[in-house]
């Protein structure tokens, strides 16, 4: 072998020789080195995951009763991978669950391991389950789920809002939905390319973790009260739409909020989008009319700018403002009426008067502080501002109109919340509907939503002053029709005209009622709003008896004692037939046989519920009530 030969075979060995311990430090950095990670790559490409859905947390009333909780359903559930025959078996399974036939294709062949089937598979009732049993499909899976369910039907709808296949949607559902949902659970497997299962390995269980149960400030008795009233007004006046809140003006507590037209949650998808998507409370915006009056009142009780009792106002029935005319509800007006009784009287002119004593920058600066014009931050979605005058564009007819209520846009809840500051010492507020957390396994309380302190508006003997009014109003003013006997109630009327196409309608208002009781200790307020009754738009004749119905049920409730003594006596309205007061008696117990012919005609009788015997009655036994008034009566087989 010649040298050129040697040195070739030695060269060759050299090359040979690196690319053997190339090859080797790859395969020990491969393998000591990046060998885990790789590993864990390969592992992750075979696991597989099958998701466990957690149990969604209760919502509860403020007592702890469920309005809102998840029940078991069975939902249909494909594993790709093990479907044989995909045209046949969409086939099948898409007339089974009324879905169309391309859509359960599309869903059963995606590259993945399981697949819920949308919409028609998901929380079927136990029939359809059973159907799709039979058939009997490889592949296809009738799994156990979570359907909301909502025990009282349409009780509180908007408040506690929907639930879709991916969680809340409206309401306190959707406000709160990271904590109501819980975590996933799941059970991870190695499968092969197919789907199977590899053998000789194990499956890891990581349960699922069930979202927290929550309590509310709502009252479902009053909350009941509230919408029984409110579909009877309905009923009586047909109007487009209707409102009512009630709180406790102490805290910010809403303990009921409804509004009409309504939904069942539980089939929403049965309801015009416009009915469950809008929560009207906290999104309608409206002229409040005389309601707001309590704003003007406080701020110029508040600045010393009127005595109530000893300083008189002439009222001819307008009032002349930069060449305006503003008049009074009453043709001919009030003539000459102390302050007390401009505002029992709810007369315009003397407002207009109250308003420029205060001028713009004073009255715009107490309604910002009462929180008109901004939102309450109460804890749901979809909350409107509402509309206030810039304060440059504020001339002598804005501040006289602003001053009783027309010109200023407001939600309700604004104005139950301001009101509530108004009479509760000057503390606003911020409405509250979240109280408490409660975990699901313990029921341990783990969180509170304690009540928020926003600011002192006014004095707590302003407060007292407005609280003393208000109860006049409703003894010898415009709100006779809330008068509850043996309860000091206080309350302010309101009737605005609606403004439609940019202008003021002639026929259409709204027409509106705040009630607050015990007027010199009040536990709660009620307002109640109705848009465009039929017949006689007046909030005094409208919805001044909603809240007087309502008060009459949640005062005993509440635990509040009667105070004969210490009410003011309903004066007297000239030329208007009162009927007398008598008591309602004791119907529990006795059967509506045995009851009709005993009312006699003392009252009219409403029955409600299936049955024979009495199980329950509106208003209480022992209420005093005007002769001829309605008792509802409540029935049930004993």
């Amino acid at each position: 072998m010649n040298a050129t030969m040697r040195r070739r075979l030695f060269a060759l060995t050299l090359v040979l020789t690196f690319a053997l311990f190339v090859l080797a430090f790859r395969l020990a950095y491969v393998q000591l080195a990046i060998g885990p990670e790789l590993a864990g790559r390969a592992e992750d490409s075979w696991r597989r995951n099958v998701l466990f859905q957690p149990k969604r947390g209760d919502i509860r009333d403020r007592s702890g009763i469920p309005l809102a909780y998840d029940v078991s359903t069975p939902t249909v559930v494909a594993i790709p991978a093990q479907i044989r025959d995909a045209e046949a078996t969409a086939d099948k399974l898409s007339r089974v669950l009324g879905m169309n036939k391309e859509d359960v294709l599309r869903q059963i062949t995606r590259r993945t391991m399981s697949v819920y089937i949308r919409p028609g598979g998901r929380k079927i009732d136990p029939e359809k389950a059973k159907e799709v049993r039979n058939l009997g499909l490889p592949g296809i899976v009738v799994t156990e789920d979570s359907k909301r369910y909502y025990p009282f039907g349409s009780l509180a709808a908007h408040v506690l809002g929907i639930v879709g296949v991916d969680g809340g949607l409206t309401g306190i559902e959707r406000h709160y939905d990271a904590r109501l949902r819980g975590v996933a659970g799941s059970i991870a497997y190695l499968s092969d390319a197919r789907g199977r299962k590899m053998p000789h390995t194990s499956e890891t269980y990581t349960p699922p973790q069930d979202g927290l149960h929550l309590q509310l400030t709502i009252d479902k008795n009053i909350q009941a009260f509230v919408e029984r009233e409110l579909d009877q007004a309905v009923l009586e006046h047909k109007p487009k739409q209707a409102i009512a809140i009630a709180v406790d003006p102490t805290n910010g507590d809403v303990l009921a909020m409804a509004s009409r037209p309504t939904f069942e949650p539980g089939r929403y998808a049965d309801y015009p989008p416009e009915i469950y998507n809008r929560n009207l409370p906290i999104w309608m915006t409206y002229e409040p009319g005389s309601t707001f009056k309590i704003i003007t009142l406080a701020a110029a009780l508040e600045e010393k700018k009127v005595d109530l009792k000893n300083e008189r106002f002439h009222d001819p029935g307008y009032v002349e403002v930069a060449g305006v005319r503003l008049h009074c509800w009453r043709k001919g007006g009030h003539g000459s009426q102390t302050f007390l009784e401009v505002i029992e009287n709810s007369c315009n002119p003397g407002f207009v008067a109250l308003g420029q004593r205060l001028g713009k920058e004073t009255l715009f600066g107490y309604i910002r502080k009462f929180g008109f014009g901004q939102k309450t931050g109460i804890d749901l979605d979809g909350e409107e501002n509402g509309i206030l005058f810039p304060l440059s564009r504020v001339g002598p007819v804005e501040l006289a109109t602003t001053s009783f209520g027309q010109g200023v846009s407001v939600t309700p809840i604004q104005q139950v919340m301001a009101v509530s500051a108004a009479v509760n010492g000057g503390k606003l507020y911020r409405p509250r509907l979240a109280k408490a957390w409660i975990h699901p396994e313990t029921g341990e309380t783990v969180a509170t939503n304690e009540p928020v302190f926003v600011r002192q508006v006014i004095s707590g003997e302003t407060s007292r002053q407005i609280r003393e009014a208000l109860e006049n109003v409703v003894a010898h003013g415009t709100g006779r029709n809330a008068f509850v006997d043996g309860y000091r109630v206080g309350g302010k009327t309101g009737t605005a005209q609606k403004a439609v196409g940019g202008r003021y309608a002639a026929d259409e208002h709204i027409v509106s009622f705040i009630g607050v009781a015990p007027a010199n200790d009040p536990k709660i307020v009620v307002y109640v709003a109705i848009d465009d009754p039929e017949g006689l738009q007046f909030g005094g004749l409208v919805a001044a008896p909603v809240v007087r119905n309502i008060l009459a049920d949640a005062l005993p409730y509440l635990g509040v004692e009667p105070d004969y003594a210490g009410q003011i006596p309903k004066k007297a309205n000239p030329g208007v037939y009162e009927p007398p007061m008598v008591e309602v008696p004791d119907l529990i117990g006795a059967t509506v046989d045995d009851i009709l012919e005993d009312l006699n005609m003392n009252f009219r009788l409403a029955r409600y519920g299936s049955g024979s015997t009495v199980v329950d009655q509106s208003p209480k036994a022992g209420t005093r009530v005007e002769r001829g008034s309605m008792i509802r009566i409540f029935l049930a087989d004993t």
